[in-house]
C-alpha cells in the first residue's frame, strides 16, 4: 500500500497501480481516453493530466499524464489545480476539431464516453470554424458498423483487437494527424471478439449494427442482470429491451468470469428471442392447425394427461433452468426424469464432473485462468466450444513478458515497455485437437492427431512428470520428445493448468487430463483443471441427475408411457428422426413446454409457452461449478396482454399441483430455489446466488430502467392511452421501473446496467468496482463444487485402430441451438459438410453419401490442410455426429 495526497488529502491505495487507477477506485473523476483497465497505459491522449508536486512545500508542480504515473508513497497530486484542468479542457478541444457534430442522430449518444468526458472536461463551445477531415467508411460485416469520421485517435481499438483478441485483420493506417483505422480491405472483422469494439471504443466509431435495426437510446431501455445462454462458461450481461423486443446485449461486468469482454455469440446471438415465430400463448394440435387456448384451460388439460403418474415420464434439458429441470423431475419422478444425452456422452458428462472434484486442485475462474504460466489443452478447440476461455488463455500467455517486465521494474500497467521487453517471447501453452485452431499462433506446439492419440500423448505427458504413472508403449520418438518438453513447462510452472471438455466425444481425453493432474499433483505442485461442457447448464443439470435418453426411448417403445413431457428440448436434435417418430408414435400424448418453436414443439398435443431468459428468472451452473442467477429483463404481458409466458417451473408445479388436487403451491422464485437446496446437498448453496426478494437499499427495490426512461404511455399508446400501473414483480429485489435504486450497489448479482452520475458509458464500471478486478462487494455466484476424493493413476488407453473415423468440428457460429436461430448468427454459420484431410481421394465440392446413426446424408466435401489422418469431420450441431464412428469411404485413404 502507499500513502499518496491529492487536492490536500490522504489516501491509502495500492501502490502497484498507477495514479489514473487510484484516483477511480477512490471514486474520483480524472477523465481519459486511450487507458482502458484490460489494456493498460500507453499515454496517448494526454487527457488524464494531473499536477504532480515534489512534496507539501512544492507550490509550482507540473503537469503529468496520471496513466502513466506510479502511484508511489508520498506522491503529491492534484485534479482540481486550475492549469491541469485548463489543459485537460484544451484536449478535448483539440480532439473535437474534427468531431462531427452528430450527437442526436449518432447511435452512440447517450452511450458516449467521449460525451462524458466532455462534460466533465468542461469544454461547450468550439472556436474550430474551417473544414473537418472526413473519411469513407467501411463495411465490417453484419455485426459492427462503422463511421471513422468520429474517431479521436485514442488507439484503443486496434490495441484490443490486435494486442488483446490476437486479431490481424484490422489496424491502423497513416500518420501525425491523419490516421485510419479499419481493415485493408473493406470485409467482415474475421475476430470471435469483435463486438467488444463498440465497448472499447470511446466514440461511436464502431456501433452495435444489430442493434441499430431497432435503435434505442440507454436511457429509454430496461435491463436486468442476466447470464449468457450460448455456452457454459457463464459470462455476465445485460440485455436491453424496449417495446417487448430484445434490443442489444451489454457486458455486465463480474471480475472473477467475463469481466469487460464478450464473445461474438453471446453478444449477437440474442435473435431467437425476438422471432416471430416463437409460441406465445398455449396451444393444443388440431389435424390442420394449432387451436390456442387460454391459461386455465392449457393447465386443466395438461393436468388431466399426468395424472396417472406412472405412466408419465419427463425429458429435461441443460438450456433450461435448475429450477424448471426440478420441477419437472419432481412432476414425473427421479426414476422417470431424462436427460437429452445418450449413455456414453452423459457418461462422458458425469466423469468430467468426478475429474473436476478432485481433492487439491483449484478449479480456476476465467480471470484465474489468465495468470497461469503454463497450459496444456487436452482436444478442446476452445474458440469454437467455450469462447471467453480462449481469450483467456491468449492472456496467459503474456504471463512470460509480465515476468520479464517484473524483473526490470516495470510495473503491469505500462503496456508497451512490456510489448518491446519481451518481444516474441511467451508463456507456454500446449494444444492438442484434430485440426489447428484459432489458438495455434500463440501456441508452443500444436499435436494433431485423433482424439485417442491425443489422449495416449496426455498419458505420455503424465508418465515424464512423474514415472510412476503408468508409461505409453508405442510411442514415436517424436511424440515421446513432445510430451517431455510439454511437462517440463508443466513442472517448471508456478501456476500450471489443464484444460479438457467433451466435445470430442472420447472419455480418455478427460482421463489424460485427470492423469496430468494426479502426476502433477505427486510432484507437490498445485495444478488448475477445467473442463469444458457444452450449454449453460450443463453443469447443473448434471448435479441434478437424470438417465439417458436411450432409457426414455425403450420406455416408450415398450409402451409404458403414456404422457411425455419435453421442457426446452428438441428431440430431433437428440436423437435420428426415425427414432424420434417411433418413440411418438408409441406416446399417446406429447407435451412440450419451449419458448421456441422446434421440430418437437411442432408435433406436441400440447404445447405450453415458456419464458425465455429475458422474460423470467432462473438458476444456471457453469462449467467452474458457479452457479448464477439470471432476471427477468420484462414483462411480455405489459405490451401483448395476449401473451401468457410463464417460467417452465411455473407450468410445470401448477400441473404438478392441479393433478393432485393440493392448494400448496410454490409462488415466488425464492420457494422453488429452497426447496432445491433443501432436496439436493450438491445445490445447496444456490439460495446464495443472489439476494432473495426482500432485499432492498435505503428501503428501494433496484430499478430496471434508468432514471431518464421516457415514453411508458406512448408505448401503449395502441391498447390505452392511460398509463397503467407498472408490473409487479414479485420474484425478485427488482422493479420494472425507474422509480429505484440506480447506481453502485453491495450486491452484484443485482445490478443491471453500468450507470453512475457523469458516467453514462461502459467506463461506468469503474464507478462500482476496486480496480484490482472484481466488484467492491465481491462477484456474483457462488461456487457448488468440493473436492471428495484422491487423485489416482489411471491404464493407459490402447491405441485405436487404422481407419476412417468420424470427428465432431465445433463452430461458434451454427454449433449452438438458440443462437442459429438468430438471423445474423444463421447468415455466419458454414452450410452442412464434411471434411476430409487434403490428401483424401476427393476432390473439393464433391459430394458424399454418408449414413449416421441411421440417418442418410450427402455432403460436399471440404479439405482440411490440418485435419488429422484418419479423421472425418463432420460439423457438430448442424449434421448428425457419432463421434468415433468408424466409416468406409469407398475410395481408401
Amino acid at each position: 500500500m502507499a500513502t499518496i495526497h491529492i487536492d490536500g488529502k490522504s489516501y491509502e491505495v495500492d501502490g502497484a497501480d498507477n495514479l489514473l487507477q487510484a484516483c477511480l477506485s477512490l471514486g474520483l473523476d480524472v477523465p481519459y481516453f486511450c487507458w482502458h483497465p484490460a489494456l493498460g497505459s500507453v499515454g496517448a491522449c494526454r487527457q488524464c493530466a494531473v499536477k504532480q508536486y515534489s512534496d507539501e512545500n512544492d507550490q509550482r508542480g507540473r503537469l503529468v499524464m496520471s496513466c502513466m504515473t506510479p502511484a508511489a508513497d508520498k506522491t503529491y497530486i492534484s485534479v482540481e489545480d486550475a492549469e491541469a484542468k485548463a489543459f485537460r479542457a484544451s484536449v478535448i478541444e483539440w480532439l473535437m476539431t474534427n468531431h462531427p457534430h452528430d450527437c442526436p442522430v449518432c447511435a452512440e449518444g447517450g452511450h458516449c464516453h467521449l460525451q462524458d468526458m466532455t462534460v466533465m472536461s468542461g469544454h461547450s463551445l468550439r472556436r474550430y470554424r474551417f473544414n473537418k477531415r472526413t473519411h469513407n467508411n467501411q463495411n465490417l460485416g453484419s455485426f459492427i458498423r462503422h463511421e471513422m469520421n468520429r474517431c479521436i485517435a485514442c488507439y484503443r481499438c486496434v490495441r484490443y483487437y490486435r494486442d488483446y483478441a490476437g486479431g490481424s485483420d484490422f489496424g491502423v493506417f497513416g500518420a501525425h494527424d491523419n490516421v485510419y483505422f479499419g481493415r485493408a480491405q473493406e470485409g467482415t472483422l474475421e475476430s470471435e471478439f469483435s463486438g467488444n469494439l463498440t465497448e472499447v471504443c470511446p466514440t461511436g466509431v464502431f456501433t452495435d449494427r444489430t442493434h441499430g435495426q431497432h435503435y434505442t437510446r440507454k436511457w429509454d431501455m430496461q435491463f436486468a442482470p442476466s447470464v449468457c445462454q450460448g455456452c457454459a462458461v457463464g459470462c455476465n450481461i445485460s440485455p436491453g429491451e424496449r417495446y417487448g423486443e430484445i434490443r442489444r446485449i451489454e457486458n455486465r461486468y463480474n471480475g472473477s468470469v467475463n469481466h469487460y469482454f464478450l464473445c461474438d455469440r453471446g453478444r449477437f446471438g440474442y435473435g431467437f428471442v425476438n422471432r416471430e415465430d416463437r409460441p406465445r400463448q398455449p396451444s393444443r394440435r388440431h389435424p390442420d392447425q394449432r387451436q390456442t387456448l387460454s391459461l386455465d384451460a392449457a393447465l386443466d388439460l395438461a393436468a388431466g394427461l399426468v395424472r396417472n403418474r406412472a405412466r408419465v415420464a419427463g425429458l429435461g434439458s441443460a438450456r433450461a433452468s435448475l429450477e424448471s429441470n426440478f420441477s419437472l423431475r419432481t412432476l414425473v419422478g427421479a426414476e422417470r426424469f431424462h436427460q437429452s444425452l445418450d449413455a456414453a456422452t452423459l457418461a462422458l458428462h458425469e466423469r468430467a464432473l468426478h475429474s473436476l472434484r478432485l481433492e487439491q486442485v483449484q478449479l480456476p475462474s476465467l480471470r484465474e485462468m489468465e495468470d497461469c504460466d503454463a497450459v496444456f489443452v487436452l482436444g478442446e478447440d476452445l474458440t469454437q466450444t467455450a469462447p471467453r476461455v480462449a481469450l483467456a488463455l491468449r492472456q496467459s500467455v503474456k504471463n512470460e513478458a509480465l515476468k520479464q517486465a517484473a524483473a526490470r521494474k516495470v510495473p503491469a500497467w505500462n503496456a508497451e515497455p512490456i510489448k518491446n521487453i519481451a518481444q516474441h517471447a511467451l508463456s507456454p501453452l500446449h494444444l492438442t485437437m484434430v485440426q489447428a485452431t484459432r489458438l495455434d499462433d500463440v501456441a508452443a506446439s500444436q499435436y494433431r492427431a485423433t482424439p485417442q492419440a491425443q489422449a495416449r500423448l496426455g498419458f505420455a505427458v503424465a508418465h515424464a512428470i512423474d514415472a510412476q504413472a503408468p508409461a505409453v508403449s508405442g510411442l514415436s520418438a517424436a511424440d515421446a520428445a513432445l510430451a517431455a518438453r510439454i511437462a517440463a513447462d508443466l513442472l517448471a510452472a508456478a501456476r500450471p493448468l489443464v484444460i479438457s471438455g467433451v466435445s470430442s466425444g472420447c472419455s480418455e481425453l478427460i482421463d489424460a487430463s485427470t492423469q496430468v493432474i494426479a502426476a502433477l499433483l505427486r510432484q507437490q505442485r498445485k495444478p488448475a483443471l477445467a473442463q469444458v461442457l457444452p450449454e449453460v447448464n450443463s453443469v447443473g443439470l448434471a448435479l441434478l441427475g437424470g438417465r439417458a435418453i436411450e432409457d426414455l426411448e425403450a420406455a416408450c417403445l415398450a409402451g409404458e408411457i403414456d404422457t411425455l413431457v419435453v421442457v426446452e428440448n428438441d428431440l430431433f436434435r437428440c436423437l435420428p428422426a426415425a427414432r424420434v417418430e417411433s418413440m411418438l408414435a408409441k406416446v399417446a400424448e406429447l407435451v412440450v413446454i419451449d419458448h421456441q418453436m422446434t421440430a418437437t414443439a411442432a408435433r406436441a398435443d400440447v404445447l405450453l409457452s415458456a419464458a425465455s431468459f429475458t422474460e423470467g428468472d432462473g438458476t444456471v451452473v457453469s462449467m467452474e461449478g458457479r452457479a448464477q442467477r439470471y432476471f427477468q429483463v420484462y414483462d411480455a404481458s405489459y405490451y401483448q396482454p395476449q401473451d401468457c409466458l410463464r417460467e417452465s417451473w411455473r407450468w410445470l408445479h401448477a400441473i404438478d399441483r392441479i393433478s393432485q388436487g393440493r392448494t400448496a403451491a410454490w409462488t415466488h422464485l425464492d420457494q422453488v430455489t429452497a426447496e432445491i437446496a433443501a432436496a439436493e446437498p450438491a445445490l445447496a448453496a444456490i439460495v446464495e446466488a443472489a439476494p432473495d426478494a426482500r432485499y432492498r437499499i435505503a428501503g428501494l427495490k433496484v430499478a430496471r430502467e434508468p432514471r431518464r426512461y421516457s415514453g411508458r404511455t406512448a408505448m401503449r399508446a395502441h391498447l390505452s392511452v392511460h398509463e397503467p400501473r407498472q408490473p409487479v414483480d414479485q420474484d425478485t429485489a427488482l422493479t420494472f421501473s425507474m422509480e429505484g435504486y440506480v447506481g453502485p450497489q453491495e450486491a452484484g448479482a443485482l445490478i443491471p446496467f453500468a450507470w453512475s452520475p457523469g458516467w453514462n458509458s461502459p467506463q461506468a464500471w469503474n464507478k462500482f468496482q476496486d480496480e484490482t478486478g472484481s466488484l467492491r462487494h465481491g462477484d456474483p455466484g457462488v461456487r457448488l463444487l468440493h473436492a471428495d476424493h484422491a487423485a489416482d493413476y489411471l491404464p493407459v488407453p490402447a491405441a485405436a485402430a487404422a481407419g476412417w473415423r468420424t470427428v465432431a468440428l465445433h463452430h461458434i457460429f451454427g454449433s449452438d441451438e438458440l443462437s442459429l436461430r438468430a438471423e445474423v448468427i444463421a447468415g455466419r454459420a458454414p452450410q452442412p459438410y464434411v471434411a476430409l484431410p487434403a490428401t483424401a481421394a476427393y476432390a473439393e465440392g464433391e459430394t458424399i453419401e454418408l449414413v449416421i446413426d441411421g440417418e442418410q446424408h450427402v455432403l460436399p466435401v471440404r479439405h482440411s490442410a490440418t485435419l488429422a489422418a484418419d479423421c472425418v469431420g463432420l460439423p457438430a450441431g448442424l449434421v448428425r455426429v457419432v463421434p468415433g464412428m468408424r466409416l468406409d469411404l469407398g475410395k481408401g485413404r
